[in-house]
């Protein structure tokens, strides 16, 4: 996911977290975060077609690899969120905003993810080529920035999980600040996120989204990652574990 110049420059780990840790069948080294590879040999995270660019068109879009094969991000080189991000599971989701109901539209398209600089698509049919679907993404949004319409509506907000809160106590204002501040930032380099979603006996639960969400190294960069860097500040915290869709919608109907 990150090289491991990235990840030491980003979280500023300490020098006890500084020896190497070889992670078997990855491509990477990394003393913070851990992400794996899904290719083991090393390759460019840069595709051979970088960008997109239309004669006439002003619009420069380019698209980076992200870990999970399924999952690319673009980078339509304008702001896409002022702030925070937001995740689109499907087109019923979409109602809010207007570019993620347009992706919608391409066969193929699963999910749509918006971050800060950039949006995260994922396929829906891992056999499906994405040479297939790519023009119809890159010309999808090349047309809505150039609408004028916005991102979302706005009675919409992004997540704001990690805010802080008055009923936030010392240890739980840690955990956000951390995630806030060393870890998300990271995570959407590479085309997702991690939102809060509590912590209670130790536990901290965390929701993944955009390329982890289904990402093959998803629970290296839960463990291995994020709850070696959380442990290591905060020692109350035992443990990470991730909360998905289904489980937030059984716990929203007791």
């Amino acid at each position: 996911m990150a090289t491991y110049r990235q990840v030491g420059r980003l979280l500023g780990i300490s020098t006890r977290l500084s020896r190497p840790v070889s992670l078997a069948g990855s491509g990477y080294r990394s003393a913070g975060l851990h992400w794996l590879s899904h290719n083991t040999g090393v390759q460019s995270r840069w595709p051979q077609n970088p960008h997109w660019f239309v004669p006439g068109r002003t619009m420069f879009v380019q698209t980076q690899d992200t870990p999970n094969p399924n999952s690319i991000k673009f980078l339509p080189g304008r702001v896409v969120l002022e702030g925070g991000t937001m995740n689109f599971a499907g087109p019923r989701e979409a109602f809010c905003s207007p570019l993620a109901r347009q992706l919608f539209r391409i066969d193929g398209v699963k999910s749509v993810f918006l971050g800060p600089d950039f949006i995260t698509i994922t396929k829906s049919d891992a056999n499906m080529e994405w040479k297939v679907i790519k023009p119809d993404v890159f010309a999808a949004i090349m047309d809505f920035f150039t609408s004028g319409l916005p991102v979302v509506s706005e009675d919409s907000k992004p997540n704001a999980d990690t805010a802080p809160s008055d009923d936030d106590d010392e240890v739980v204002a840690m955990i956000k600040e951390l995630l806030d501040t060393r870890i998300r930032p990271t995570v959407q380099e590479d085309g997702g996120d991690v939102l809060y979603r509590g912590f209670e006996d130790g536990i901290v639960k965390l929701k993944l989204q955009g390329s982890c969400t289904s990402c093959p190294s998803s629970i290296v960069t839960l463990k291995s990652g994020i709850q070696n860097m959380l442990q290591f500040y905060v020692p109350e915290v035992e443990s990470v574990e991730q909360v998905k869709e289904e489980e937030e919608e059984e716990a929203a109907q007791v």
